[in-house]
């Protein structure tokens, strides 16, 4: 029996889909990597954002009928009336559905059709399943799953539910098997890494201090932190990135810089609340990377709403800003919001404009690191033929071309060019 998996979505979803293709191999199923070549197709889905479950609905309906469909991850809780609707499956399952999909699969290829959708926001799958390895140097370790926010726009609750976070001892076994395999570049996701064992009475920082114990040269790429849930930990937190294992990097959603749409998006902090999450990690370390969020149009978000979001991001100047359009979700609060709602054409305008300077500011500030020199490690093969991704010490991308094998190892480059998303350099003695 052949089976693709195909993962969409975020590195949690990412890593879960690692777990089902591993969980197959163990039972004996042929995983392969094409539509084509498959009897079973498992899509592991992400249904995050309007256009994100569009595009996860018009590839399921383009699978062939010949072939069995399993729809695995965020969509069958997201929106299993649409799902069902829409799409000829033979088989759904939440996320994280981990060694489950081994029944599923031999369900459904006996002709059954399965809905195994009970318990699933409940699931926590043990961290030493079997998984096929992403990359050869990054390993993606899920610390926990859920969150603790009850956001207005997110639908992702549905789909991931409460907090339940790992043990410490057991993600650094997970992390100790992934040295072993040569694995080098370590991301600590989650749906908020912040809120991370407020579940066990420890948290992130404890964790990080924790991982760099191990005495091994790696690194190590903190996942996206809410403001209000860093400030909690936020003098340990500083103290557990001082390792120069941990790159210098945050990812801080601020999604609104005025405090009147953070209320109506029941996000439980203040603009000044992240403005002192950035000044207490940037008076530590001048030179980390920050990546935010920006959700335009939230219902109620006036023209002055959004012109302090854009003098928020030219004050702050983030690195990376991940602009979104508003879309009303199934079953959220914010759907119920209508007669708040910003016209469509008006999410565009100002989503146009907040790209728009988003990328001045990251061309500005990658223009700064111009003639740096120092180490990166090569995490990615390139697009171009003898080109090379590695990540410097803040974790910014950079591009180096070499005939040489590069892929996994710490190079020395010299910054030269300075993309807005990305930096090119030439390899140093």
């Amino acid at each position: 029996m052949r089976v693709l998996v195909r993962s969409f979505g975020c590195s949690t979803n990412l890593a879960d889909g690692a777990v089902l293709a591993g969980c197959l191999v163990r039972a004996g199923y042929n995983v392969v990597g094409s539509v084509s070549s498959a009897d079973v197709i498992v899509l592991n889905t992400c249904a995050v954002k309007g256009p994100t479950e569009n595009r996860m609905i018009e590839f399921s309906k383009r699978i062939p009928r010949k072939k069995k469909l399993i729809v695995a991850g965020c969509l069958p809780l997201v929106n299993f009336e649409r799902l069902e609707q829409e799409v000829p499956f033979s088989g759904v399952v939440g996320p994280a559905a981990g060694e489950r999909i081994v029944e599923i699969v031999k369900r459904v290829s006996t002709g059954e059709r399965v809905i195994a959708l009970e318990e699933a926001i409940d699931n926590l799958p043990e961290l030493n399943l079997p998984r096929e390895q992403l990359s050869p140097v990054t390993s993606i370790v899920p610390v926990s799953y859920g969150c603790l926010g009850s956001c207005a726009y997110c639908c992702v609750v549905f789909a991931r539910g409460r907090l339940r976070s790992y043990d410490i001892r057991d993600i650094l076994k997970r992390v100790r098997e992934d040295l072993d395999l040569g694995l080098r570049e370590f991301w600590i996701t989650s749906q908020d890494t912040a809120c991370y064992g407020k579940d066990k009475g420890t948290n992130l920082a404890a964790l990080l201090h924790a991982i760099c114990s191990i005495k091994e040269n790696f690194r190590v790429r903190v996942g996206m932190m809410t403001p209000n849930n860093a400030l909690d930990i936020i003098d340990d937190l500083v103290e557990a990135f001082q390792d120069e294992r941990v790159f210098k990097f945050i990812h801080v959603p601020v999604q609104c810089g005025d405090d009147d749409v953070l209320k109506r998006m029941r996000r439980f902090y203040a603009v000044n609340d992240f403005r002192r999450v950035v000044r207490t990690f940037r008076t530590s370390f001048p030179d980390i990377t920050l990546a935010t969020d920006v959700i335009c149009g939230f219902p109620g978000e006036t023209e002055e709403a959004f012109q302090r979001t854009l003098r928020l991001m030219e004050e702050v100047r983030p690195d990376i800003v991940n602009v979104s359009k508003f879309f009303a979700r199934p079953n959220t609060a914010a759907v119920r919001m209508q007669k708040d709602f910003v016209p469509l054409s008006e999410i565009k305008r100002r989503s146009t404009i907040a790209s728009s300077l988003a990328k001045k500011l990251s061309l500005e500030n990658n223009r700064c690191w111009l003639g740096w020199t120092g180490e990166a490690l090569i995490d990615e093969i390139g697009k171009v033929a003898g080109s090379w991704v590695g990540r410097n010490f803040a974790y910014k991308p950079v591009a180096v071309k070499s005939a040489s094998k590069l892929i996994g190892k710490f190079v020395s480059v010299e910054i030269t060019k300075a993309f807005p998303t990305y930096l090119e350099s030439k390899v140093v003695q």
